[in-house]
Parts: C-alpha cells; sequence; structure tokens
C-alpha cells in the first residue's frame, strides 16, 4: 500500500516535537542575542501577588512582551505606570509554553534617567577596561594629615558638612577651599580645574572633592570622563564623597577612597581629639622610654671608658707587673720547693738501695771513717806538703831524672792487688783490697763497686 502521508521510512533525527522546539529556540535566543538596552512605551502592565513584574513594551509599529522577575524589580527606584516611557536592561528568551518570545528585564529606568545610566556604563566599562579603577594605581590616604583641601561648592550643605565635623574632631586642622560648580553643564570642567589647580599649589595633603545629594541629573558631572581623568591624574590623594551613601559616581571608582558622604570623608581625614591626646601620651610614653635607653646606653659606654682608663692608668699598670712579678716569685720559689723535694727523694732512694746492697751496718760505719780519715788525711797531706812545698821542689827536681816518682807527681798513682799491678779495670773485682801508691805515699781502699 503506497505511503499516502509520504511519512519517511526510516526515523529522522531532524523532526522535533513543540516542547523540543521551543527549548531549542530559547537557548538559541539567549545564547545568540545576550544583553539588549531597549527604550519604549509600557503598556498591559501588571504587579500579581507573587512580585514578579508583567508588561508590553511598544512603539508605533510593533510591541513586545516582558516579564520582570521580583529580585530584579526590588531595585527600580519609581512606579511604573502604562503610558510612561523607560530603558531596559533585558536578555531576549523564549515563554516555552506558549511559544511567544519575550524580554527578561534585568533594571529599568525612566527614559531620561535611563540614557544617562546606559551613558554611565559605557563610560565605566571603557574606564575599567582602561585600568583607572584598578587598586594597584591609588594612593594611600595618609593617616594624618597635615592640611585638608576640599573641592566643592563653597556654598553648599556639603562644605558646612565637612566643616562642621573637622571643627568638632580636630579643630586645629587647616582646611583649603578649592570652590567649584558642582552642578549644571560647565560643572565638570570646573571640578577638574580645582582639582589641577589644588595638584599646581601642593599645599595639601589629601583632597575631599564631592558635594551633597540629588538626582542622577544634578550628579551628572562626577560622572563626566574629564573629571575621572583629572582624579586619576591627580598627585594627591583623593577622597570622593559625593551624594548620599546610596549614591554611585565613575568618581567613586577612579578615586583613591570612597566616603558615603561629605560627613564621612571629613570623618576619614580627621582624628577625633581624645585620639590625639591618647596618642600625644603614648608618643610620651614612647619618648621616656627610648630617653631612659639611650642614659643606659651611654651610662653603659660610659663604664666601659672607665674600666678602659683604669686598665691604661700608669699605677694600674705598675700594680699588674707587680702583681706579675709577685707570682713569678712565688712559682720560682715552688721551683726551688719542687727541684729540693726531688733532689731530697731521690737521695733517700739511693741511700735505700745502698742499704738494701750493703753486707752490714758495720761496714757502712767503717766506710764512713774511712772517708772522714780520708778527708782529715788529705787535709793534712795538702797543709804538710804547702808548708815543704818549696824543700821537695828542690829534691823533687834532683830525682825527677832518675826516680819514676816524678812521673807520679805529676797526679799518677800506681794501684795493685797483692804484687800485681792493676792496668785494667777488669782486672778488679767488688771486696778486693786495693793498694795505691802516690809520690808521698800509699792508700788501701776495698773496692765497693765498678763501673765500667
Amino acid at each position: 500500500m503506497p505511503n499516502e502521508l509520504n511519512l519517511p521510512s526510516q526515523p529522522n533525527k531532524n523532526i522535533y516535537t513543540v516542547s523540543r522546539l521551543n527549548a531549542d529556540v530559547r537557548l538559541l535566543l539567549e545564547n545568540e542575542m545576550g544583553i539588549v538596552w531597549l527604550i519604549g512605551e509600557i503598556s498591559n502592565f501588571s504587579a500579581p501577588v507573587s512580585g514578579h513584574w508583567y508588561l508590553t513594551l511598544k512603539d508605533s509599529r510593533a510591541q513586545v512582551k516582558c516579564a520582570m522577575f521580583r529580585g530584579n524589580n526590588r531595585r527600580v527606584s519609581f512606579k511604573p505606570e502604562n503610558g510612561k516611557q523607560v530603558l531596559v536592561k533585558a536578555r531576549l528568551s523564549l515563554y516555552e509554553p506558549r511559544g511567544d518570545y519575550q524580554l527578561i528585564i534585568d533594571s529599568m529606568q525612566p527614559e531620561g534617567d535611563g540614557r544617562l545610566q546606559q551613558q554611565f556604563e559605557q563610560l565605566k566599562m571603557q574606564l575599567a577596561g582602561e585600568g583607572l579603577f584598578a587598586q594597584s594605581s591609588k594612593l594611600p590616604i595618609p593617616e594624618h594629615p597635615q592640611r585638608i583641601g576640599v573641592v566643592t561648592s563653597s556654598t553648599g550643605a556639603a562644605l558646612h558638612d565637612i566643616l562642621r565635623v573637622l571643627k568638632r574632631r580636630d579643630p586645629s586642622l587647616p582646611v583649603i577651599i578649592y570652590p567649584t560648580l558642582v552642578q549644571g553643564e560647565s560643572a565638570a570642567f570646573s571640578i577638574a580645574q580645582a582639582i589641577g589647580l589644588a595638584n599646581e599649589r601642593n599645599e595639601c595633603d589629601v583632597l575631599i572633592v564631592g558635594r551633597g545629594g540629588g538626582s542622577l541629573e544634578d550628579l551628572w558631572c562626577f560622572n563626566h570622563e574629564a573629571v575621572a581623568r583629572t582624579i586619576a591624574a591627580s598627585q594627591i590623594p583623593i577622597i570622593s564623597a559625593v551624594g548620599h551613601e546610596v549614591d554611585v559616581t565613575i568618581a567613586d571608582f577612579v578615586a583613591d577612597m570612597r566616603a558615603a558622604t561629605p560627613s564621612a570623608a571629613a570623618e576619614l581625614v580627621s582624628r577625633d581629639q581624645s585620639y590625639k591626646l591618647d596618642q600625644l601620651v603614648s608618643k610620651k610614653r614612647q619618648l621616656i622610654a627610648a630617653i631612659k635607653q639611650q642614659l643606659a646606653m651611654h651610662q653603659q659606654q660610659m663604664l666601659i671608658q672607665q674600666h678602659r682608663l683604669q686598665q691604661l692608668h700608669p699605677k694600674h699598670q705598675l700594680q699588674q707587673q707587680s702583681q706579675q712579678l709577685d707570682e713569678k716569685e712565688t712559682r720560682i720559689r715552688q721551683a726551688i720547693r719542687d727541684l729540693l723535694a726531688a733532689r731530697k727523694q731521690q737521695l733517700a732512694n739511693l741511700s735505700h738501695r745502698l742499704e738494701l746492697r750493703s753486707p752490714d751496718n758495720q761496714l757502712i760505719t767503717a766506710k764512713q771513717q774511712l772517708t772522714s780519715l780520708e778527708q782529715r788525711l788529705h787535709s793534712a797531706l795538702s797543709t804538710r806538703m804547702n808548708k815543704e812545698k818549696y824543700a821537695l821542689g828542690l829534691l823533687a827536681e834532683k830525682l825527677d831524672a832518675v826516680s819514676p816518682l816524678a812521673t807520679m807527681k805529676r797526679g799518677y798513682s800506681i794501684s795493685s792487688i797483692g804484687s800485681t799491678v792493676v792496668t785494667k779495670a777488669k782486672q778488679v773485682k767488688a771486696d778486693d783490697m786495693l793498694t795505691t801508691r802516690f809520690a808521698d805515699g800509699k792508700i788501701t781502699s776495698k773496692v765497693i763497686s765498678i763501673e765500667s
């Protein structure tokens, strides 16, 4: 049977369901179109209990349905009404259940304010791209400024608020006023000139630039590109204080600091008198501590110098040398005592060894007597020889030629054991009786020990 409906015999992936088609179209619209700005007249406005807004934006030839959800419409500062011209920032989307394409509104302003807001956003993006809002390019606000500059209207409420706060908190702080227009077509250039003049004169540490509250049109001079670039180029730190806390301007982004109000700016740059008093007390304590530390350090240095002077004084040097001599004398005396003690100990050791080797005590006594007799004999012989030296000398000269005694007189002697003359030490042994003949006599001795 022929296929009367011409349906494909094989599954085709290009066949959509309605829900799939609407979903794909929604994604296509949202991804391709992105954010759009749109001016139109409100009609069919409704605000159900859910808090969301539904409306139609139209012009003379077309219309488009819109939705603005509760989270976004809370930021709208006016009441939308049918017939009112508005500027909206929205995303293009599709309501899938009905297949209706619509706008999802993110923000809404009256047409006049909206155009200004659009210019604000464009300039904001441009300056941000150039880095004028970067935190790294901002100057630090001095903690204790010595002189304050104020760029504002000389008759405005902002100046009176600033001066009132400064008078209350820090009446001694000098204030320099750079009067300028803060509203109108020429206000932006007047503000830029005042900031330039303050930089040229360079007589203050920080500038407060601002005015009191007002509408978007009233504050628009602080959204001017010339003011923004002049603030960015300022060598003096600038605090932006424009309008009320909810008001935000381009000057706030470019300035080194933003204050919610002119009064808040005055609070930032001034210090309460009690704070100054606390600072003064703290500085006094630090100064006293520093003086005490310096005095202690100098006193310590003086003691060191006194000690060095005492070390170099002649009297001290003499005392040192005298003490050194006493110490050396003490060491010498102690060395002598130690040497004598050592010698005595050696002698005692030798005596003990001698006692151990002696046959008996009688031999020791005999030896002592013999030694005494030898000494007396030597003394007697010496005396006798001195008396008769001359006489004996004459006789000796006669006998010298023929008598061997001449040789003996020259200090030689002849030792013998019995009838054997001793010529070598090895002929003698201990306990031998040795007869020693001199020129004037002989002596008999007993051999105690032999040394080679």
